[in-house]
């Protein structure tokens, strides 16, 4: 069975292609989970509820023109298309692209210490569903 090891997803937000900023990204999936126990069962039962999804990603934070913070910035609080891909390129049914309107909710433009690599790492919720496709 083959395995993927990350060492080239694609990562555009806003179509600006940030994947050589970007060290790791989590996209999150999970929904609520709503009680259907009635009288008279003898264990709970439960459904789905509304999803809840998120995207982590971790940068290395960059002030030049049309990198990571000028790319960002102007995004704070609004929603922003985001595509991810496991392998940068042409879609599949091995190579999926999620495509996600993240809220653009956080961003550290310094952080860091002294002689370390000023890096961001953020968690944007997702409004709406993640959208899959293979093509």
């Amino acid at each position: 069975m083959p395995k993927l090891v990350l060492v080239n997803p694609s990562v555009l937000i806003n179509s600006v292609d940030l994947s050589g900023w970007i060290t790791s990204i989590t996209l999150d999936t999970k929904f609520d989970i709503i009680e259907t126990t009635a009288f008279g069962m003898t264990s709970k039962t439960r459904v789905a509820g509304l999803s809840d999804n998120s995207l982590q990603l971790e940068f290395q934070n960059d002030f030049t023109g049309s990198a990571v913070e000028a790319t960002i910035y102007p995004l704070l609080g609004t929603a922003s298309t985001v595509v991810i891909q496991g392998v940068a390129g042409t879609a599949s049914t091995t190579n999926p692209k999620y495509t996600v309107s993240a809220l653009i909710s956080e961003w550290q433009p310094l952080s860091g210490g002294v002689g370390q690599l000023n890096t961001a790492k953020v968690t944007w919720p997702i409004s709406g569903n993640i959208a899959k496709t293979n093509s």
